[in-house]
């Protein structure tokens, strides 16, 4: 397969709609809908299901959808790399979440600069979610990443730190005086509907709860009793005294994790990682 024919495919699988994915791609239909026939004829399996409603994946299609952006992660990542190993000096590229983990990302980055050898180590910040696809797509070369929240399928990875998690909500609240509440419980705050994250694609799924950007937006619309959230326990720091905290023990626990692609020959990754290890 070439990767021409692999971005023809994802975008129609992703838009389900040959129209808005010729949009997408600067195209016509009529060649992308043949390209799209082609790639069915040489693999000899049916994508795509058609019929005068619209377009659905095949479990084939389903398949050659999460390797074909995969494979395209990784050709991006090669040129991004490519020329940034032209472009300078040496150095590491660190993506974390902003707000999450700051404490560990502090000591992380005073401990490598005071290794022989240190290389200079830029940190991106990033929303919810895009510390991963700076990481697959060469824009990264190590993030900070949390499971449950974020995937670490095809990385190399290495758990720093497991927490629990709490419920934050505005302080006075009927529910700010609980010793702990479950997830049951938080679900049914109608008065508080829980924030709304964009996904990897960019839209957001539906619910009463705000559509959110980033903690800090998150953390204000929670004060002014629009919203609560269930968040990491380390992210108490963030938080003011219109906030309050509950535990919630039946939340999926968070591991804080450091991942590096595992293809990677970095001496320079690999010290940071022995280093993150070591803490």
């Amino acid at each position: 397969m070439e990767t021409r024919e692999l971005r023809y495919f994802v975008a129609v699988a992703e838009e389900l709609n040959f129209g808005r994915a010729a949009q997408r791609l600067a195209m016509a239909q009529p060649p992308l809908s043949r390209a799209i026939q082609q790639l069915e004829r040489r693999l000899g399996v049916v994508l795509l299901h058609r019929t005068a409603r619209g377009v659905s994946l095949t479990e084939a299609g389903s398949v050659l959808l999460r390797e074909g952006r995969a494979a395209l992660d990784a050709v991006e990542a090669a040129e991004r790399r490519t020329r940034r190993a032209a472009a300078g000096p040496p150095g590491v590229v660190l993506a974390t979440k902003a707000g999450a983990s700051s404490e560990l990302l502090s000591k992380l980055l005073d401990a490598y600069a005071a290794e022989p050898g240190a290389v200079a180590v830029e940190v991106l910040l990033c929303g919810p979610g895009e510390q991963e696809r700076l990481l697959r797509d060469g824009r990264a070369d190590v993030a900070l990443l949390q499971r449950p929240f974020d995937t670490t399928a095809g990385l190399d990875t290495e758990d720093l730190h497991t927490e629990r998690q709490m419920v934050v909500l505005p302080a006075g609240h009927p529910s700010a005086g609980r010793t702990h509440l479950s997830m049951a419980e938080v679900t049914a705050l109608t008065d508080l509907p829980l924030p709304r994250w964009p996904r990897r694609d960019g839209s957001c799924p539906e619910g009463p709860g705000p559509r959110v950007r980033d903690h800090t937006q998150l953390f204000q619309l929670i004060a002014l009793g629009r919203a609560c959230a269930v968040v990491p326990e380390s992210l108490r720091a963030h938080l003011r005294g219109d906030h309050a905290t509950v535990p919630v023990p039946d939340a999926p626990p968070v591991t804080t994790v450091i991942a590096w692609p595992p293809h990677s020959r970095s001496q320079a990754v690999a010290a940071l990682v022995r280093t993150a290890t070591r803490l």
